[in-house]
């Protein structure tokens, strides 16, 4: 069975017949991987074959991961206001571009799309095209059943992709994108020496170790965190993501003018190393219990890690974007006038009122989504303010 050495699993959920099977066939292949790479799978292709091995991988199967019936909410299926907040941002964009194009990378259920679009064209900006990249199939059966069902009359500007496009104008959007890329762990041993962090196969289990580095770029990013005096005490543990430059070029060159929205939980560079978060970031979630064991169960949970927005910005910032602006949810969402939203809400209709109020008390106080989501702007071509800036700025953190 395909156990942690360390939660094993408790407290959580028991899965099904079914799940097991599948689970098994995955740790399986992950198991044949580690072998072939001779008992020793970094973490980061640990988690990409947990995550995205065609046909077996939690984001490539077929089972429900979003809402009620799967393992964790986002802000758009929490409430339509996070979407609408969105669409008051493009419109300021396209508005400005005189028209253009959208991409969301990972659309999820299909909701965020569908909120956009109706309150796009609500305010007389829907954009030419709204492109989705999904790169799991059952997710984007659900985004095609989701769109059909509410907005018919607008499925006709929606295209799914399989890859980036080039030449796009307009804006990108991935809410909750970043912290599911694959990443590197690393451990620090005596001395400041760097190790990294992976999987062995021994005694019928999965065992994780740290030894002498194997990933190329993986010693050099953590010298540079230690040249910073982060990352430095024996023990400490955390991830670095150095998948991040690759993507943030390709995602450059296929964007030929416009804005990029980058919105997910995370910290900059000096709060994500603190000396105290000695055991990293890494989070998995299976039907809405949170836990930090990747080994439990394979394909059947989500695994994340919270973004580092410094390294973000500076991969952004190589690959040829400027910044926009770096904020928190709360204020982003208040800029792009979430409490006018509400106001437009009849305290009448009691029952709506109260929704809405609770899911705005969801999105943007401190102790739930407020704060722990952040939000980072880019650009290509002429610099425009963006209003989702407008309340905070705070690019001085990164």
């Amino acid at each position: 069975m395909s156990r942690s050495p360390t939660l094993g699993g408790v407290g959580l959920p028991a899965p099904e017949g079914d799940e097991i099977h599948h689970s098994e066939r995955l740790a399986a292949a992950i198991r044949a991987r580690i072998a072939a790479q001779g008992g020793f799978l970094p973490f980061d292709q640990f988690m990409e074959l947990a995550l995205y091995a065609p046909g077996l991988g939690y984001y490539a199967a077929g089972a429900h991961k979003l809402g009620a019936d799967g393992d964790f909410v986002t802000a758009p299926e929490l409430s339509p206001l996070f979407s609408r907040c969105l669409a008051a941002q493009c419109a300021e964009v396209l508005e400005g571009l005189a028209g253009g194009d959208i991409l969301e990378l990972g659309a999820g259920s299909g909701v965020m799309a569908v909120d956009i679009l109706e309150e796009l064209q609500r305010r007389g900006w829907l954009p030419g095209c709204y492109r989705i990249l999904e790169l799991s199939p059952e997710l984007r059966a659900r985004q095609q059943a989701t769109l059909a069902a509410r907005a018919p009359h607008l499925l006709s500007r929606v295209r799914w992709l399989d890859a980036l496009p080039q030449g796009l104008e307009g804006l990108v959007l991935a809410n909750e994108v970043l912290d599911a890329m694959p990443v590197h762990r690393f451990r620090v041993g005596a001395d400041r020496a760097i190790e990294e962090i992976g999987v062995r196969w021994a005694g019928g289990r999965w065992q994780e170790g740290a030894g002498p580095p194997v990933s190329p770029g993986l010693v050099p990013a953590v010298e540079r965190l230690q040249a910073r005096g982060l990352a430095t005490a024996e023990g400490y543990q955390s991830e670095v993501n150095l998948r991040l430059s690759p993507w943030m070029r390709a995602l450059s060159e296929g964007l030929r003018q416009g804005v990029v929205l980058l919105i997910d939980y995370g910290y900059p560079e000096t709060e994500f190393y603190l000396a105290e978060r000695t055991g990293g970031t890494l989070m998995c979630h299976f039907r809405h219990r949170v836990h930090s064991d990747p080994y439990w169960w394979v394909g059947l949970q989500d695994i994340t890690a919270h973004v580092d927005f410094s390294a973000v910005a500076g991969a952004a910032i190589s690959a040829g974007f400027e910044l926009s602006g770096y904020t928190t949810q709360a204020h982003f969402l208040l800029g792009c006038g979430l409490d006018r939203l509400l106001a437009e809400i009849d305290p009448a209709d009691t029952d709506a009122h109260l929704k809405a109020v609770q899911a705005a008390k969801r999105l943007l106080l401190p102790q739930h989504m407020g704060e722990r989501f952040q939000v980072l702007g880019l650009h290509k071509g002429t610099p425009r303010p963006l209003c989702g800036f407008g309340l905070r700025d705070l690019r001085e953190r990164l």
